[in-house]
C-alpha cells in the first residue's frame, strides 16, 4: 500500500475515533467517572505517552520567551477546552456534541480576523452566520427530556465554549507550531495541563472507584487516553506529511456524520428535525467559513 493511501486511512481513522468518542466517553459518565476526574486521567495518560515517544524526536529546549505562550496554549487547549467538552458531554447528548464541536473552524476565522488581522470575505461572513445560527438552534430548541442528559442547553453552551477555546488555541499556538517539533510541544503542553487541571479535577479523580469498575469501563477510559488523545494526534501528523492540508481538513465533515451514525446504531441518541436542521446549517457554515483556510480545520475532542 502506498504512503498516500496509508495517510488517507490515518486521517479517516482519526476522524472515526473522534466521531465515536462522543458516545463512548459519555457511556462511563457520571456513573464510573465524573467528567473533571476523567480529564485528569486523560492528561496524565497522554503526558506519559508523549514523553515516551518524544525520545524519538529531536532534542529541543523551549526558549524562555515562549513559556508564557506555551502555558496559555495549554490552558486553552488542554484545560478549558477539555473540561468544557466532557462536562458538556455529561449534560447533553452525543449528537449535539458531534455537531457543535465542528464549529471550531468558524471560531478560528473570527479570532484570526481580530487577532491576526486576516480579512473576512463575504463567503466567510455568511459561513460564520450560518454556523452560529445552527449552534443557537441546538442550544435554544434542542432540549428534549432525557435521563442521561440532565441539562442540554447548558451542555450545548459548554460545547460552544469548547469549540471557542480550541479555536483560540489554534490561533495562539500558530507561532509555536512553526518553531518546535510536535513531540516537543505536546509533551510540554500536556505536562503543564496536569498542574493546571490538578486543583480543579483532583476531587472527582479521587472519587473514582477503580476496584469496582467493570472491565468495559476500563476499556473506554483506555480508548479515550490512547486513541482519542494520543493516536489521533499521531495519525493527523502522519496524514499531513503525505496529503495536502485541504485533503486532511476535509475529513472534519465526516466527524458529525460518524458521530451521529454511531450514536444511532448504539441506541444512545435519537435524530430529530431540530438536530438535523442544525447540523446542516453548522456544516454548511463550516464549509463556507473555512474553505480558504483549510490548514486550521482539524479538531480533537
Amino acid at each position: 500500500m502506498s504512503k498516500r493511501n496509508l495517510a488517507l486511512l490515518a486521517a479517516l481513522a482519526a476522524t472515526t475515533i473522534y466521531g465515536i468518542n462522543h458516545t463512548l466517553a459519555k457511556g462511563v459518565m457520571p456513573t464510573y467517572v465524573q467528567p473533571f476526574g476523567f480529564i485528569l486521567v486523560r492528561v496524565l495518560g497522554a503526558s506519559l505517552l508523549f514523553w515516551l515517544i518524544s525520545f524519538r524526536g529531536p532534542k529541543e529546549r523551549i526558549e524562555k520567551k515562549d513559556w508564557p505562550r506555551l502555558v496559555l496554549c495549554s490552558l486553552l487547549g488542554m484545560v478549558i477546552n477539555m473540561l468544557a467538552f466532557f462536562k458538556g458531554l455529561q449534560l447533553s447528548t452525543p449528537i449535539n456534541s458531534a455537531v457543535l464541536v465542528t464549529i471550531s473552524p468558524i471560531i478560528v476565522v473570527v479570532l484570526s480576523a481580530f487577532l491576526l488581522r486576516e480579512r473576512i470575505t463575504l463567503s466567510k461572513s455568511g459561513g460564520v452566520a450560518l454556523g452560529f445560527i445552527g449552534a443557537l438552534i441546538l442550544v435554544l430548541f434542542g432540549a428534549e427530556t432525557r435521563g442521561d442528559a440532565p441539562n442540554i442547553p447548558l451542555g450545548n453552551t459548554l460545547f460552544i465554549l469548547n469549540a471557542t477555546t480550541y479555536g483560540a488555541y489554534l490561533v495562539v499556538a500558530k507561532k509555536l507550531v512553526e518553531k518546535y517539533h510536535p513531540f516537543t510541544m505536546m509533551k510540554w503542553l500536556f505536562t503543564i495541563a496536569i498542574f493546571i487541571n490538578l486543583p480543579i479535577t483532583y476531587g472527582e479523580f479521587s472519587q473514582i472507584e477503580w476496584s469496582t469498575m467493570p472491565l468495559w469501563a476500563y476499556g473506554v477510559i483506555a480508548f479515550v487516553v490512547i486513541c482519542t488523545t494520543f493516536m489521533t494526534y499521531l495519525f493527523n501528523v502522519f496524514a499531513m506529511t503525505q496529503l495536502k492540508a485541504s485533503t486532511v481538513g476535509a475529513f472534519i465533515y465526516l466527524q458529525p456524520v460518524i458521530g451521529i451514525i454511531f450514536a444511532l446504531f448504539t441506541g444512545k441518541d435519537a435524530l430529530n428535525a431540530v438536530k438535523l436542521g442544525a447540523a446542516v446549517l453548522v456544516l454548511l457554515g463550516v464549509y463556507l467559513a473555512s474553505r480558504t483556510t483549510p490548514s486550521r480545520w482539524k479538531k480533537a475532542g
